[in-house]
């Protein structure tokens, strides 16, 4: 039976860091995204607040600024080995993400099967966010649902990997899950730990299991 493996993208794939972040530093505005960060992170704010105050950091955003935060973004070595893999055995990789859908879905180019990612207006910004295309880590769970059954799998067949507790409603109902330089709460849930800069090393983890 195929597997699906299913990525979170901010502090998983990008080391340290979050696609917010990156982008904001091409505006000079890192230290502002970190804060909405750590808001987020720490409950302060939900998925609602942190998009519109995101949105309004971001309103001298263009395409270039985009490309050049994914292009410089802290990524771990071996995304596109270990995707290359995925296919070739037959399994299929996805990443899903809270962070903006247009951001994440460059990710298909290096070999993902499907990225999904919050929905933002296009850049540069003329409307405001819709909090109705916003995701959390419950609708990781419902994405995840839908790749399956576009991929003829189940949930069994499924391998995530995360760092934070947005991953926490995923590892929960999945049999496999590596936390991935994660926070102690994840660890916990998790099946395999992970901490390096190095996926193709966290593939190898539930390679070894299977």
């Amino acid at each position: 039976m195929a597997r699906l493996h299913l990525f979170d993208l901010d502090g998983t794939l990008l080391h340290g860091s979050s696609a917010p972040v990156e982008i904001s530093r091409q505006l000079g505005l890192a230290a502002e995204a970190v804060a909405l960060d750590e808001a987020i992170g720490a409950g302060l704010i939900g998925p609602p607040e942190y998009a519109t105050q995101v949105h309004a950091l971001w309103a001298d955003l263009t395409e270039a600024h985009v490309e050049a935060a994914f292009t410089s973004a802290p990524w771990l070595s071996g995304i596109e080995d270990v995707w290359t893999r995925i296919r070739r055995n037959g399994d299929y990789c996805a990443v899903v993400s809270l962070s903006p859908s247009f951001f994440v879905e460059r990710l298909t180019g290096w070999g993902a099967h499907a990225a999904y990612g919050s929905r933002f207006p296009a850049v540069p910004f003329t409307e405001p966010v819709d909090p109705a295309g916003l995701l959390s880590s419950v609708a990781k769970v419902r994405i995840a649902d839908r790749l399956c059954e576009e991929f003829g799998v189940g949930r069994t067949d499924c391998v995530a990997y995360g760092d934070s507790m947005s991953d926490r409603d995923l590892f929960q109902v999945v049999p496999v899950s590596v936390a991935v330089n994660a926070d102690q709460h994840l660890t916990g849930l998790a099946t395999h730990s992970y901490v390096g800069r190095d996926l193709r090393d966290a593939y190898e983890l539930v390679c070894a299991a299977r």
